[in-house]
């Protein structure tokens, strides 16, 4: 028996064969094109094609997987179809008479390259996208047939890595989860095998010589075994009986209140990036949204998203949980994470730099026209606008005269509008120190703990070799949500958290204890949240 670890993405184990997945493959060469209209035909034919499968992987991810999921390849066909990509593809076949695979490569590589050297994970791992998008080109110019991924028996998957398209074409009612060599937390990979809550081991020294081995994959230990014992795997199978049984136990959950046993209730809110993460949100039994990251619209569009597009799109969001609390955050750009039609220059400290409402704050035109959206969208639901980054008074009281000069406007302009609650994240050190201060001025707080730590703790969150210093239970972090609270309450205004913190189990009494109003987590979250605090009891 052989013992492998890696690094896990979710606390689930599968038992089962493995099944090597060997990826395509497509030469290219730096031959100049003997023909370059027959290259641009070769192109323009691929390119009508691989907008149309994507059409068609769209439709089959939404209904065997989620809307969430099936998102990705509207996003691939906004990358595929983006103006500066496709005129650099056309300008190397016609002008550079390079052929179609070349041209395709070469732009491909270097947008790839300018993705995977952003210091956002998740931007990172967008990267991936592009290669995506790239090999599907080069395979439909290949002239070769699309594989399949179908299985008749259940199977454990290893691969080097795999591409969302690649990810979709499995059939996923027999796979029992993923071993790759490459990948990230925030991969497709990762994020069907969150939604599936099926295991997946990544950075894993694969061999092919495992093709066809029975293997078990344990999620909370991090740890992959090739042909295992008689006695492991019946150890095994007693713990999946036991983590299905626990399942049922937290599902039964959805409908019950979050309440101690000896009775303080606190509201249990989602944090969601898209619409289409709702659903599930839904199901999970979340009270409402307690964080809708508004700067996903600016981040997945190749152009600014307008009065319009931003409208529908918040009013979407309230439309589907009617007469639920709803928070949605103006954009937090900036730092780790840029848009190119921002224009956005370098930052030798970009996590202190030009970002959130301070971007906001300095270009009113652009600030307008998601405030415009947003107060429209009030009109339709109990909506509630969050201002991030805030480190000083004069900030929340500029925004909220710009939410002023908005409605006049609206008004002005015959439009309807609504009057949604303005509060604030406390995610600085300064704004905790002058808590009592903009508690006076915002109707709610919510606790960004994720950027507080960084903050008081001097460390960036991203740092993986700084894993081991990083600490969310540190008292100084403790004292300073404490200090919110009070000086919230003082006010009579609510408070929430809203970072990693808020689904540490080991930190919920201690929330509790202090007075917090709200959790806002993940969806996943929110069921093993509900469970512990229904167990607790505060006297």
């Amino acid at each position: 028996m052989l013992t492998i670890t890696g690094q896990s993405i979710s606390s689930e184990l599968a038992i089962g064969m493995i099944r090597f997945y060997r990826h395509k493959k497509t030469i290219i060469n730096d031959a100049v094109a003997a023909d370059p209209d027959a290259e641009l035909s070769r192109y323009q034919l691929a390119y009508h094609t691989a907008m149309e499968q994507l059409h068609l992987l769209h439709d089959k991810t939404l209904e065997q997987v989620g809307a969430e999921e099936a998102e990705i390849f509207e996003m691939h066909r906004m990358l595929l179809s983006d103006r500066q990509f496709h005129h650099a593809i056309l300008h190397s076949i016609i002008q550079d008479h390079k052929t179609a695979e070349y041209a395709i490569y070469s732009v491909g590589e270097e947008l790839w390259n300018r993705f995977i050297h952003m210091e956002d994970p998740y931007l990172q791992a967008r990267g991936a996208d592009i290669q995506d998008i790239m090999n599907r080109l080069l395979f439909l110019l290949s002239g070769k047939k699309e594989s399949s991924m179908d299985a008749t028996e259940p199977f454990i998957l290893m691969a080097e890595d795999l591409s969302p398209s690649e990810t979709v074409q499995i059939n996923s009612s027999k796979l029992l989860g993923f071993i790759t060599r490459q990948g990230s937390p925030y991969s497709h990979t990762a994020i069907l095998a969150k939604t599936m809550n099926i295991p997946a081991l990544m950075h894993i020294d694969i061999e092919e010589a495992w093709d066809g081995h029975l293997a078990i994959i344990d999620g909370e230990k991090q740890c992959l075994y090739i042909d295992p014992s008689e006695e492991l795997i019946a150890e095994y199978q007693l713990k999946q009986a036991s983590i299905e049984q626990k399942r049922t136990e937290l599902q039964a959950l959805k409908m019950l209140p979050a309440v101690t046993a000896d009775g303080h209730s606190i509201a249990l809110y989602a944090n969601i990036n898209a619409p289409t993460d709702i659903e599930n949100a839904i199901s999970q039994g979340a009270e409402g949204i307690g964080l809708f990251r508004s700067e996903f619209l600016y981040l997945n569009a190749q152009e600014y998203p307008d009065e319009e597009v931003q409208y529908h799109i918040y009013r979407r969001v309230l439309e589907q949980m009617p007469d639920k609390h709803i928070v949605i955050r103006t954009l937090d750009l900036g730092a780790d994470k840029k848009s190119p039609y921002l224009a956005l220059e370098p930052e030798e400290n970009p996590a202190l730099g030009y970002r959130a409402i301070r971007i906001c704050l300095s270009r009113p035109e652009l600030f307008k026209v998601q405030l415009r959206a947003l107060l429209r969208a009030a009109a339709h639901g109990e909506l509630h606008i969050m201002f991030p980054m805030i480190t000083s008074l004069w900030e929340v009281q500029r925004a909220k005269e710009m939410v002023e000069e908005c409605k006049a406007e609206l008004c002005a302009e015959h439009i309807t509008y609504g009057n949604p609650v303005l509060g604030i994240m406390i995610e600085t050190p300064a704004a905790v120190m002058i808590a009592e201060d903009l508690a006076a001025e915002a109707g709610f707080f919510s606790i960004g703990t994720n950027d507080l730590a960084q903050y008081t703790l001097a460390l960036d969150r991203n740092n993986a070799r700084l894993h081991d210093f990083y600490d969310p239970h540190h008292p100084a972090l403790i004292r300073m949500i404490r200090m919110v609270v009070e000086a919230a309450h003082k006010h009579n205004i609510p408070v929430s958290i809203c970072g990693e913190s808020g689904a540490d189990l080991t930190l919920t009494r201690a929330f509790m204890e202090m007075g917090i109003d709200s959790l806002s987590v993940a969806p996943n979250a929110l069921l093993p949240l509900k469970k512990t605090i229904r167990e607790i009891s505060l006297t």
